[in-house]
């Protein structure tokens, strides 16, 4: 099956890591965790992300974030005391 215009249907661990600006041993943790889906394929079991199931995933964590923000409303304290009102 060739490649799509996007890439290959399926994504090494290195791969992954390098579109995430992470370290492998991150996305290993996150498969291993069953937050990044893959599958496991070969006799030497290697594992694979479907190009996909990632795109769902980064989707998934900006909805995580949307609420986290919405939730947690950034107070910028140390700026505000820091900055003399203006007009002086």
């Amino acid at each position: 099956m060739p490649d799509s215009q996007d890439g290959p249907r399926f994504l090494t661990l290195a791969d992954v890591a390098e579109m995430l600006s992470t370290s492998s041993a991150q996305v290993y943790a996150l498969v291993r965790r069953g937050e990044l889906p893959a599958i496991k394929i070969g006799g030497r079991g290697q594992w694979r992300v479907e190009r996909s199931r990632l795109e769902e995933y980064i989707a998934q964590q900006y909805r995580q974030t949307e609420r986290y923000v919405a939730e947690h409303p950034f107070e910028d304290s140390e700026t505000e005391a820091e900055t003399p009102p203006r007009g002086l």
